[in-house]
């Protein structure tokens, strides 16, 4: 079952500093409105787009648009450029013989100043296949580590953090070991106040790349405030209560594009970084699901980006997950560029060198794609069209795989963002399937 966010509503709920394509108090707006109103095509065909430019709010004439199109995440196959009368031209962008994305890059120069927009549209998308293979014991190493895990007894402490607490809701900032290397993560735990034993489903929500702070425990206080046991990790074992100064250096030394954590151990699926963080939001339900208010019942877990990948990976990895919530994930396909086409973040094709057959290897074991393919919870997956870091090719290969019970809010809009409308969304839909 899909949902489609009408373009317009889309358009007027997105005029915020994050949305890229519709800047928050920004003199100029790019409108771009596809022929098929969900900008979706069946191979072989067409589409038209009428491209709009408005300067404070009045049509802009006689102003050259160029215009560069490709595939998604690919080179521009054509190029050209057409005029604006009354602030409008068309551009057909061509066709695809095979299903995935193609891209209309867009150009205008108005008094003086370079102005850039894109739109992405899809070609029979519900028939993308990813490029990532499965290996033959993905499902033994994993079982192996999960074993490991098994072994390291559950080790935390929890301080209660009264600054994110709020009239109905305690919050607490847990320190949580994660192996027996002696590796911890950082959370903020939130529940209702004076919440009863058995009372509660669990969220866990992962987060999106980086080395950074938790910097808003509070933006999703409508969890706890409902009922939940809401757990906001990371997942590198930093102190949230570090000032941004600090995570700033902490960021600059360890998370270059060559020495990234996404990159640390690549070579060997045994020593990739990111083992241990698939482990530990797998330790994280340990814990969660180790405290008295839990319903016994429910655990959840929600993401976007990387914490997508991570919410999909944890689904399929720990049998007490019944619910999973993804916001255009990560990690996905990311071999997906030895086919000519889109790849999932971090883009490691984009490094040389990063094709070797080992790191190859390696992918194959953490792609989100494979975890996908093992998952039997109901699933709910948004995602955009505009998006250049978790482009929809790569969306599309995850969710086609899924054979669970599945949903998708499809917001073609959107680049790498979602509204607070669609955030808030995810707790709904989580609270109305909740095994009673």
């Amino acid at each position: 079952m899909k949902r489609f966010l009408p373009l317009f509503l889309a358009i007027f709920i997105s005029l915020s500093a994050t949305a890229e394509n519709y800047p928050y108090r920004s003199d100029v707006l790019w409108v771009t409105v596809p022929d098929h109103a969900d900008w979706i095509y069946e191979v072989g065909e067409n589409p038209e787009i009428e491209v709009q430019f408005y300067k404070y709010g009045m049509p802009v004439d006689n102003v050259t648009v160029d215009y560069e199109i490709g595939g998604d995440m690919m080179p521009a196959d054509s190029k050209g450029s057409v005029i604006l009368k009354n602030g409008r031209a068309k551009i057909n962008t061509g066709t695809m013989d095979k299903p995935g994305f193609r891209d209309c890059r867009l150009s205008a120069t108005v008094d003086g100043v370079k102005y850039n927009h894109h739109i992405k549209v899809g070609f029979s998308p519900e028939k993308i296949e990813p490029c990532t293979q499965m290996p033959d014991d993905f499902d033994a190493f994993w079982q192996k580590n999960k074993d490991e895990l098994n072994q390291v007894p559950l080790q935390y402490t929890i301080l209660p953090a009264p600054q994110y607490s709020t009239d109905k809701m305690d919050c607490y900032l847990v320190k949580l070991a994660v192996n027996k290397q002696g590796q911890s993560i950082y959370g903020y735990l939130s529940m209702p106040k004076n919440a009863q034993p058995g009372s509660c489903p669990i969220v866990l929500c992962p987060p999106g790349a980086g080395i950074k702070t938790i910097k808003e425990p509070l933006r999703h206080k409508y969890y706890g405030e409902n009922g939940c046991l809401r757990f906001e990790m990371e997942i590198h074992g930093l102190n949230p209560e570090m000032t941004d100064e600090q995570f700033a250096e902490i960021s600059k030394a360890f998370n270059a594009r060559e020495n990234g954590y996404l990159q640390n151990g690549l070579d060997n699926k045994d020593n990739y970084y990111m083992k241990h963080v698939y482990l530990a939001c797998v330790r994280a339900i340990d814990f969660l699901t180790s405290l008295p208010e839990w319903d016994g019942k429910n655990v959840a877990v929600q993401g976007g980006s990387q914490g997508g990948a991570l919410a999909i990976t944890t689904a399929a990895l720990d049998p007490r997950v019944n619910l999973c919530v993804a916001n255009h994930p990560a990690l996905s396909d990311m071999a997906g560029y030895k086919a000519n086409r889109a790849g999932g973040y971090p883009h490691f094709f984009n490094t040389p060198g990063m094709d070797t057959p080992e790191k190859l290897d390696t992918m194959a074991y953490y792609d989100v794609v494979n975890f996908a393919r093992r998952l039997n919870v109901p699933v709910y997956m948004t995602w955009g069209y505009n998006d250049n870091t978790c482009p929809p090719t790569t969306s599309y290969a995850v969710y086609n795989v899924i054979t669970s019970p599945k949903e998708a809010l499809i917001t073609p809009v959107n680049e790498h963002w979602t509204s607070d409308d669609t955030e808030r969304g995810h707790l709904d839909w989580i609270l109305n399937h909740l095994d009673k």
